[in-house]
């Protein structure tokens, strides 16, 4: 038997302007998963998290991605998990990538590393297609890869890993408020008006060329979405009025973390993002919303191996 205890990074997928293409892995924060392969054929999914997640292991996301990978190698065995460690369900910062990305980094490992590192996103994406009904790779890529990434393309699949010049961190709050993906994408228009794409269009160019420029501004100025934050914003009490209040401390940008309800803050300097959680704090204290609120930096690391 093969044994492998592995970590996967949060993350945050759009970055604003960037959906379904964009996405950064946060330091810290996310889940933990041992792994074990045997003589046989089947799975078992044992969860010790403390986290509630389905008993039926066709509705937990790393069911598909264990299957993927052994379908792309040709191999057969008797795999079991062990969740410890997992992030909250309907997060916005990445639950169903964090499980899905640990899963196929850890099957990766236990058979010596036959896949790419592109190839695991492959596998990583089955179990964001059970939990969102996509195959979208803006939070399992940063979730396998590490850094800030960009998917040129899906057919076929184009990851792009972008420079995180000097030091960034991100300020995130969870709400307790539940949001599917599923329920956050359908109600974005199936249409989009030219001016809205071309002013997205010119977001995404102004993020990536931030990025690989180092210019700090430009990086700021770019994470603006147009295209679904005005549907998912009201999601998120007092949206708005918590924007203003965060970017008159000195953040750069605030948006949703993917579907929401998380909403993360993004700085330069550490001192503005610890700002930036209290404000969070205070909003949804004030609303009388249980939260939770992360100040960590985003990591260029993706998942990897740990110590039992």
């Amino acid at each position: 038997m093969k044994s492998v205890r592995v970590f996967a990074p949060a993350s945050i997928a759009n970055l604003g302007c960037g959906f379904d293409i964009m996405g950064l892995a946060l330091d810290e924060v996310g889940d933990v998963l041992d792994m074990s392969i045997s003589e046989g054929d089947g799975l078992s999914i044992t969860n010790e998290s403390g986290v509630p997640l389905p008993d039926d292991i066709e509705k937990n996301v790393i069911t598909p991605v264990v299957r993927k990978f052994l379908e792309l190698t040709g191999n057969k065995a008797q795999v079991n998990v062990v969740i410890k460690q997992k992030i909250y369900p309907g997060s916005g910062i990445g639950s169903s990538s964090a499980s899905s990305a640990a899963a196929a980094f850890g099957m990766n490992e236990l058979y010596g590393s036959p896949l790419s590192e592109e190839e695991v996103v492959v596998c990583a994406m089955e179990g964001e297609n059970l939990a969102s009904g996509g195959y979208h790779a803006d939070n399992a890529a940063p979730a396998v890869m590490g850094g800030i990434v960009l998917i040129r393309g899906y057919e076929p699949l184009d990851i792009i890993k972008l420079p995180v010049p000097g030091d960034f961190y991100c300020a995130v709050v969870h709400p307790q408020l539940v949001v599917s993906t599923k329920e956050a994408r359908s109600i974005l228009p199936k249409n989009v008006p030219m001016h809205d794409a071309i002013t997205q269009w010119g977001n995404v160019g102004g993020l990536v060329a931030g990025l690989y420029s180092g210019n700090i501004g430009l990086v700021g100025r770019a994470m603006k979405d147009a295209i679904a934050e005005p549907y998912r914003k009201g999601f998120i009490p007092g949206f708005d009025d918590l924007r203003e209040k965060i970017l008159s401390k000195g953040s750069l940008a605030m948006n949703i973390a993917g579907s929401g309800p998380s909403v993360f803050a993004l700085a330069n300097k550490r001192d503005i993002a610890h700002k930036a959680g209290d404000i969070f704090d205070e909003h949804f204290s004030s609303l009388g919303i249980d939260h939770q609120v992360y100040v960590v930096k985003v990591s260029n690391r993706g998942a990897r191996l740990i110590a039992y």
